[in-house]
């Protein structure tokens, strides 16, 4: 199954955009956008999938793509088990959930076979970023950033607000 994301569009409106700087071109519409903004997205950290069986994707992962893949932990505060498969220049986040009031329970009771959960973007300074999404009306899924899988503050970004996406900004 192969899924795609207006990345674009997203990163549009995480951004603020000064005034448009024309170029001269051919067709006199080429217009690039300069951001300025008081924090900095950085590199993409990881993607998140939820899976159904954990220890079926890790040995996946693991025995069949040969990929390094961390031991299983537990996350009580999100409500997950979690596991990072390295790829080099990013990881894969495999997910499951951890109790009944798990949040990824109910995506797994409508996606039985599992799929991509949210993408995780670092950025340089996340309380200038929460300020500033606010102010854009981008809506945050809470008030205060929690302490992610690694050991650093996150937050989440409403889907309906980022082209339906689930967006985790992770404090660099």
């Amino acid at each position: 199954m192969t899924m795609s994301f207006n990345f674009t569009g997203l990163l549009n409106r995480l951004k603020t955009t000064a005034p448009t700087v024309r170029t001269l071109s051919v067709s006199h519409t080429l217009a690039q956008k300069v951001p300025c903004s008081l924090w900095k997205l950085g590199r993409l950290n990881h993607v998140a999938i939820v899976v159904p069986n954990l220890e079926k994707a890790q040995s996946f992962y693991k025995s069949v793509l040969g990929a390094q893949v961390s031991e299983t932990v537990p996350l009580p505060e999100h409500g997950v088990y979690t596991v990072f498969v390295e790829l080099g220049n990013t990881k894969l986040e495999l997910l499951h959930p951890l109790g009944e009031k798990s949040p990824i329970a109910g995506f797994l009771q409508k996606n039985k076979a599992g799929g991509m959960h949210h993408i995780c973007i670092e950025v340089d300074d996340l309380k200038a970023a929460m300020t500033e999404l606010k102010e854009k009306k981008i809506r945050i899924l809470s008030d205060e950033p929690k302490i992610g899988a690694h050991g650093k503050p996150v937050i989440f970004l409403h889907p309906k607000d980022c082209d339906g996406v689930l967006v985790e900004l992770e404090q660099a």
